[in-house]
């Protein structure tokens, strides 16, 4: 492949398409064209499907990358997505077939995102989940800048329980076939780095980092580094 990859970025839970914005930035000064989708947080079924629909508007190669539940997301948009040529997982869920965000969030100890978390009923039945204000900046965003950190949990994107319930529906896992890489922080309160280390190995990831002191929400804190592990990826499936 010749043709330089769009990186389509998918954040998760609790969060919005403008925790990309330092990422995207940094794609843009290397001349990477991306696009930080809207992830309806809805369910991962229909989360998944639109993220696909987003992929294939793109009319060529693409590399996907997710940010906690997002992780889910691209790993279902995959599956069936001949364009998707990399898969890049920032502090996410990289699932096995079956696997949901509560099952994995619970696979090692570390994650205290259960006791932050606050529910409210929905029309259609369901329970819609957010981080409790006064929990966000301590559990999501301990590195970030409190100006920062308040708009942050202003503007999070509210889950639906039932997406967090959802596990990986696809004829396999397609981080065993595409490439992956790999980026995390070391104080994640939501995805421990002990979970990231074993789904990094599990997926046999071309590259792997621990960030230093980083929180959940690395992409806003650390965005030099994710988009350095980004562009690793659009290198590696270029062959450049």
């Amino acid at each position: 492949m010749t043709t330089t990859p769009t990186v389509v970025l998918v954040h998760g839970a609790f969060a919005g398409s403008d925790s990309w914005e330092g990422v995207v930035a940094g794609l843009q000064a290397r001349g990477v064209t991306a696009i930080a989708a809207a992830n309806p947080l809805r369910s991962l079924d229909g989360d998944a499907a639109y993220v696909r629909d987003v992929a294939a508007s793109v009319g060529g190669p693409v590399v996907l990358v997710g940010h906690s539940y997002g992780g889910l997301v691209v790993t279902q948009a995959a599956a069936g997505a001949p364009a998707v040529q990399g898969l890049v997982y920032v502090g996410a869920f990289a699932p096995a077939v079956g696997e949901s965000a509560f099952e994995l969030s619970g696979k090692f100890p570390g994650s205290t995102l259960a006791d932050a978390l606050e529910g409210y009923p929905l029309a259609d039945g369901g329970v819609e989940l957010r981080i409790a204000p006064a929990r966000f900046a301590a559990q999501f965003a301990a590195d970030v800048a409190p100006e920062r950190t308040a708009l942050l949990a202003a503007t999070q994107r509210p889950v639906t329980e039932a997406a967090l319930r959802g596990g990986l529906d696809v004829p396999g896992e397609p981080w065993r076939t595409l490439p992956s890489w790999f980026v995390w922080g070391e104080l994640d309160l939501n995805i421990p780095a002990e979970l990231q280390r074993y789904q990094a190995e599990r997926a046999g990831a071309r590259a792997a980092q621990e960030i230093p002191g980083a929180s959940h929400a690395l992409a806003v804190s650390h965005p030099d580094e994710v988009t350095t592990t980004i562009l690793a990826a659009v290198a590696g499936v270029t062959g450049r």
